[in-house]
């Protein structure tokens, strides 16, 4: 007589032999990984989806359980369930890995088998929620290391992606609401697998908890994947990666039926100079930047300082101070050892670069900060006011040691031969009294900056910018010459710039 559960997967396989059957003749990355996932506990409906999602990521996701099995994959189950389940079969364990879950998610995140950690492994015994320790963070994201190193990109990816779909709809609110909630999970020492884990947790917002529990339980968010799919994203992602464009615009230009980059072309829209150099760059613009074609800028507008003004000092900013190898642009901070020696320094420098043939487009704006006897003033947005000197370079390819890369160079034989790309590049000058606020602003992370702000305006009374510490009870401003001393006046525990990647 046959046993029960053999029944029931002998059933099933009839049931869905045409699935079986289609799904095998789809290609497979690979090979040597064939995936069962067992049915108990999982549920019927969630493992359909999760086998689907599986062989879209190019997995060999087998319907009916086989001696070609290689990875065994379950949901709530034991370690000695799977084997007493495999046994049912008439098969054993020996040469397969029953697995975990989060083995699979994690490994159709990445788009390829991951390493299977201890983690990833069944358990002997059950583990009940009332078990697990829930994570504990502190609630300001300046309170927290956040390195490079994330262990729940998968969770933090799909939030961020909804935060940016809010911002590009003008819903800054929202966008600030799942930012912090991926920086929450950014600070973690390790991936959540359960809910019970968040219990707690600060900054996790009901809209943000539905994201993450739909993603534990079902491999992906039906909410993120319709928002990649959705032809208004697409268009404001396209039409806001052109430098000199914002949501504003972008959504103005949608309803006018413009969506891509050829009906912008088409549609004799009157561009800014800033929008034209964006539309002519927009590939280059659009492709990474790397480590090593920073430090090549940073070569060029270093020599370009020392030729204006020998003493003058220049530091590299932004995602590459706090340890990233790629970025969208770099940022670049420049001071003088004597307070007002700055002034003028910026129009030299840039009459350098353009006589040099370096930039294709340029626009400076003044200094426009004033300290006042009452605090400084606040301006509109977060936004400093420091003379600065929005730019696009020409940095050949000789400079970095590596040819054009573009979509352009692939699609044009004429682009092909250019030996140089277009980057977006940011000068800042600051004087040596406001160096150090400058230098804590222009590092980032974005979030990080804002929940400095947000600490020394709800915990301290204080008024925190690029330029200034103003203490609004005293009513006096605050100097300090390093970041530690802002952080020590703040009444924070000194973070280094790559811990700050909230």
């Amino acid at each position: 007589m046959v046993p029960l559960k053999r029944r029931k997967v002998a059933n099933s396989g009839s049931l869905n032999a045409g699935t079986h059957n289609s799904a095998a003749t789809q290609p497979t990355k690979f090979p040597q990984v064939v995936l069962f996932l067992l049915e108990r506990k999982m549920g019927a409906s969630r493992r359909a989806f999760l086998s689907q999602l599986g062989r879209r990521k190019g997995f060999q996701v087998e319907e009916l359980f086989s001696e070609n099995v290689t990875h065994v994959i379950c949901e709530s189950n034991t370690a000695q369930e799977a084997r007493m389940w495999l046994e049912a079969q008439g098969a054993g364990q020996a040469g397969r890995h029953l697995l975990d879950v989060s083995w699979y998610t994690e490994s159709m995140r990445d788009g390829h088998p991951v390493e299977i950690l201890d983690r990833h492994k069944l358990q002997e015994f059950a583990v009940n929620d009332s078990e697990v320790t829930p994570f504990s963070v502190p609630s300001y994201a300046c309170q927290r290391r956040s390195t490079l190193k994330n262990h729940n990109a998968v969770l933090t990816d799909s939030l961020s992606l909804l935060a940016e779909n809010a911002e590009l709809s003008d819903e800054d609110g929202r966008g600030v609401a799942f930012r912090r909630a991926a920086a929450v999970l950014k600070a973690l020492p390790s991936a959540v697998t359960k809910m019970s884990q968040l219990k707690g947790l600060p900054c996790l917002g009901e809209h943000s908890l539905r994201v993450i529990k739909d993603i534990l339980e079902n491999g992906a968010s039906s909410e993120v994947e319709s928002t990649k799919e959705s032809e208004r994203f697409k268009a404001l992602k396209v039409l806001t990666g052109i430098f000199g464009v914002g949501s504003k615009t972008a959504d103005r230009w949608i309803r006018e039926g413009i969506h891509n980059l050829q009906q912008l072309r088409d549609s004799g829209q009157t561009l800014n100079r800033a929008q034209q150099a964006g539309l002519e760059h927009y590939d280059d613009i659009k492709q990474p930047v790397s480590l090593a074609e920073a430090e090549a800028i940073r070569g060029i507008v270093g020599r370009a300082v020392a030729s204006v003004s020998p003493e003058a000092q220049i530091v590299l900013t932004g995602g590459f101070r706090r340890g990233k190898l790629t970025g969208h642009d770099v940022d670049f901070l420049i001071t003088h050892p004597e307070e007002g020696s700055e002034v003028g320094l910026m129009p030299k420098l840039v009459s350098w670069l353009e006589s040099q043939g370096l930039l294709l487009y340029q626009k400076t704006t003044r200094n426009s900060y004033l300290e006042g006897s009452e605090g400084p003033g606040r301006p509109p947005s977060n936004i400093d006011r420091f003379e600065r000197c929005l730019s696009i370079f020409k940095l050949s390819a000789g400079q970095t040691g590596r040819g054009v890369q573009s979509e352009e160079t692939a699609a044009s034989p004429s682009a092909a031969e250019r030996r140089w790309r277009a980057v977006r590049v940011d000068l800042v000058v600051s004087p040596i009294s406001q160096f150090a606020f400058a230098l804590l602003g222009w590092t980032g992370s974005k979030l990080f900056e804002r929940e400095l702000r947000r600490w020394a305006g709800h915990e301290k009374g204080m008024s925190l910018s690029s330029h200034a510490l103003y203490d609004n009870k005293q009513g006096r401003y605050i100097r300090a010459s390093s970041e530690e001393e802002i952080f020590a006046h703040l009444g924070l525990e000194f973070i280094p710039p790559t811990e700050r990647n909230a």
